[in-house]
Order: C-alpha cells, then sequence, then structure tokens
C-alpha cells in the first residue's frame, strides 16, 4: 500500500507538468481563432454570428467530448483515451490546413475538437484522482498555468502567424501537442478498467440535446427548440430507465452538485465574455489589427499565469469561498472599468484586461475545487466530466448569445456614460451586464456554499494540521 501511495504520490506531480503543456496547446487551439475572426468574416464574407461556429463548433463538440471521455474512463485506460485524442486533433489540424472552403474549416474545427476534448477532461480527473482534497487546490491553480499561458500565448501568436504568413498556420500548432504523447504513455499505467457498460444511445441522446439547442439559440429557430426539446424528453426517459445509464440521474439529486453545477454553468459563461469580446471590441472599435491585438491581450495573460498557483494555494489555504469572492471582485471591477474605457485608447484596455482574465481563471479554480467536494468517489469521473461539458456548453452559449447581440450593430442605448463613442456602445452595455449577472451568482454561492463551506473547511485544515 505504501508503495502505491508513493507512486501515486510521484506520478501525480510528472502528469502535471506534462498536462500544463497540453493544456496550453489546447487553449492555444481554443483562442487563436478568436482574433483572427474578423480576417476570415472579411475573406468568406460572413456575419458576426456565422464566423463564431469557428469557435461555438468547436465548443460543442468539445463539450461533447469532455463528458464522453469522462464516462468512457470507467471502461477505457486513461493512456488508451489520450492516446487517441491526440492522433484525432492531429488528423482535424491537417484537414485544417488543407482547407479551402470554409465548411471545410468548420470540420476541422470540429475534428480538432472531437480529439482535443480529452485534454480538458484530464485536467479534471488528475487532480482529483492523484491529489488529496487537501492538495487539490494547488494542483487545480497549477493546471490552471497551462491556461493562462494558453491564453497568453494565442493571441499573440495568432496575431504575429496571421500577419507574416496566413491564419490557416494556425492549424500546425496543435500537432505540438504531440510530443506530449510518449510521456503520457510512460506515466499513464494501462489500469484496469470495470465491465460498466456504457449506453452509447444515451450519449447520442446528450450530444443531440446541446447540439440542437445551441444551433437553436445560434439561428433563433423555434423548430430548433422544439426538436431539442424532444430529444432532451428521449434522453431524462433513457437515464431514468436504462440499467446502466450514460449519466446516472442519482447524481442530480445531489442538491450542492447540482446548484454548483447551474452557478459555474452561468459564470463560465459570463468569464468567456472576455476572450470572445476583446478581440471584436479592439479591432471594431479601436480599428486594430490581429497583431495588435495580441499585444494587447497578451500582459494579462502572462500576469494571470504567474498568479494561477497563487489561486489555488488560496483556495487550499483559506477555503473556495474566499477564492471566489476574490475573482468576483476582480471580474466586477474589471467588468465595469472596461466598459468605461470602451472607444478610448486600447493602452487603458490591455491595463484592466488584467482584472477580468485574472478573476476568470480564479472563478473557474474555485467552482471546480467546490464541485469536487460535493462528489462521493464513484461519481468523480461523470461529475467532473459533466463539469467540463457545462464550461463549454457555456462558453458556446456566451459566443452565440454575444454575437446575436453584436449582429444588431451600433447600439443607440447609453448606459455608461463615460462612453463616448457610439460604436462601443453595445460592447460596453454587454459588459455592463456581465458584470451584473457575476454579482447575482456570487450572491447565489455565497448562500448555497459560502458559510457551511467556511466553517467546514477551517476544520479540515485544523485536523489535517494536527
Amino acid at each position: 500500500m505504501n508503495t502505491k501511495a508513493a507512486t501515486t504520490n510521484d506520478t501525480g506531480p510528472r502528469l502535471l507538468r506534462v498536462l500544463i503543456f497540453t493544456l496550453i496547446i489546447s487553449v492555444m487551439n481554443g483562442t487563436m481563432f478568436n482574433v483572427v475572426l474578423p480576417v476570415i468574416s472579411k475573406e468568406f464574407q460572413l456575419s458576426a454570428s456565422q464566423v463564431t461556429w469557428i469557435v461555438s463548433g468547436y465548443l460543442i463538440v468539445y463539450a461533447i467530448g469532455t463528458v464522453t471521455y469522462g464516462k468512457l474512463t470507467d471502461k477505457v485506460s486513461i493512456k488508451s483515451l489520450i492516446t487517441f485524442g491526440l492522433l484525432l486533433l492531429a488528423a482535424g489540424s491537417l484537414v485544417g490546413v488543407a482547407a479551402t472552403q470554409y465548411w471545410m474549416i468548420i470540420v476541422a474545427r470540429i475534428l480538432q475538437a472531437a480529439g482535443a476534448a480529452v485534454i480538458p477532461a484530464l485536467a479534471m480527473i488528475i487532480p482529483v484522482r492523484f491529489f488529496s482534497p487537501e492538495k487539490r487546490g494547488h494542483a487545480l491553480g497549477t493546471s490552471a498555468i497551462g491556461t493562462a499561458l494558453g491564453a497568453a500565448l494565442g493571441p499573440i501568436i495568432a496575431g504575429f502567424v496571421s500577419s507574416a504568413l496566413n491564419w490557416k498556420f494556425l492549424f500546425v500548432i496543435p500537432l505540438l501537442s504531440l510530443f506530449a504523447l510518449p510521456f503520457y504513455r510512460r506515466y499513464l499505467d494501462d489500469e484496469s478498467v470495470s465491465n460498466v457498460k456504457i449506453d452509447y444511445v444515451g450519449g447520442v441522446l446528450l450530444a443531440g440535446t446541446v447540439a440542437t439547442f445551441l444551433l437553436a439559440l445560434s439561428k433563433a429557430n423555434i423548430w430548433l427548440v422544439v426538436i431539442g426539446i424532444i430529444i432532451l424528453v428521449l434522453f431524462i426517459l433513457r437515464i431514468r430507465y436504462a440499467s446502466d445509464p450514460f449519466v446516472n440521474p442519482a447524481i442530480f439529486r445531489n442538491k450542492q452538485y447540482s446548484v454548483g453545477m447551474v452557478i459555474a454553468f452561468v459564470l463560465v459563461a459570463v468569464g468567456f465574455g472576455i476572450p470572445f469580446l476583446t478581440p471584436l471590441m479592439l479591432s471594431d472599435v479601436n480599428g486594430l489589427s490581429p497583431a495588435f491585438t495580441g499585444f494587447i491581450m497578451l500582459p494579462s495573460a502572462l500576469i494571470t499565469a504567474f498568479l494561477g498557483r497563487k489561486g489555488g494555494k488560496l483556495a487550499d489555504d483559506k477555503g473556495n469561498p474566499f477564492l471566489l469572492y476574490t475573482a468576483s471582485s476582480l471580474l466586477v471591477g474589471g467588468f465595469i472599468i472596461l466598459s468605461s474605457v470602451a472607444g478610448m485608447s486600447p493602452t487603458y484596455t490591455q491595463i484592466f484586461l488584467t482584472l477580468g482574465v485574472l478573476g476568470q481563471s480564479y472563478m473557474q479554480i474555485a467552482m471546480s475545487n467546490t464541485i469536487s467536494r460535493t462528489l462521493p468517489a464513484a461519481e468523480v469521473g461523470i461529475g467532473m466530466g459533466l463539469l467540463s461539458m457545462f464550461n463549454f456548453i457555456a462558453a458556446a452559449v456566451s459566443t452565440a448569445i454575444i454575437g446575436k447581440l453584436l449582429d444588431g450593430g451600433t447600439s443607440t442605448v447609453h448606459l455608461n456614460p463615460f462612453v463616448q463613442e457610439k460604436i462601443a456602445f453595445a460592447y460596453s452595455n454587454i459588459l455592463l451586464a456581465l458584470a451584473a449577472v457575476v454579482v447575482l451568482m456570487t450572491v447565489l454561492y455565497y448562500f448555497q456554499f459560502g458559510r457551511r463551506l467556511i466553517e467546514k473547511e477551517v476544520r479540515s485544515k485544523n485536523n489535517v494540521q494536527f
């Protein structure tokens, strides 16, 4: 037993280092295209809502894939899953390099997402499986370094590549993830897996529900909403009566888990407005090129990468509620200030963007850690997989809604008196609305988790020390 524990303790940090590298590549692949959306839009003569499918389509498949990989860990070894995922990511990248039409780009992004979805699934499972609850915040904070560095490097590399070469060369970068594959295969064992049956019918119904509702949101189509409801009803019936359902409905009877998922969904949707909205605002309002947009966004992501581990340490030392309230303060302050400087010099955006980006990172650490502690050991794989899925659905919903709002053109509504440029009104109003949503979700978190978790985590910390 001691030998096994020592091996696990040694394996966890090693896997974290490899995970950071693959997270950097994965996040870069997700964020690089945000910067070049205006360029692609002009090249293919697309509207704002149409071009967002490069991001939204990726996120839909990514969302479905994360919960699928999480479920498959009950049956297939993690080593096999990561091998399959990274090879599929590489295949999608090669299709993207060869793409000559817009639909080919979407196909490439879907293939990439189907492979890359294994990475966030690992980012949730590795800290939970290989680290104790007392060290989990530190592990999540460390993995957040990869997310932050990917966010930092993505815009600047995308700007440089699209300016010096061509935006299609962005499809080459994810191929670097293959360098991590030998290390995963070395550190991960061919662990024995159970003979549990996978409910593929339930999985397909879940995927259909998610995809249909997101399509309905993007296209504002009532018939797609009706179809989505029908598929959702079929999915609910399936998981209630199947002998081995894809998602055990009992997990949603865990009130803390269910409420936590709702809060996480909304906060992730709000937080994703930062990396999606900022490049569009800098291009539309300030007229910046992709390269300069990446330069503006770089410092905030670098600072977040440097301070990411601090967030995990705060969660371990002072509790998840403390970290969440810190993140909320940063997010609300960042949104309000960014709303106020919209249309002004992009230097102001560069300075105050740090508040929002750092707040977004801390928020994800706090919510992941909070939700992981609501789950019994037997439900960690599917529970955290569902969280990953919800995170990316939230991001897709965010891009679809913001894209639709921006399709309306220049707003005549003037909510922030500090904004004088009419072209910036819509962006400023959206940022203020996002700040208000963060406040509401923070209040909900306090009543559901705040008071009881503060007392519980203080007791846990004292027991560990003594």
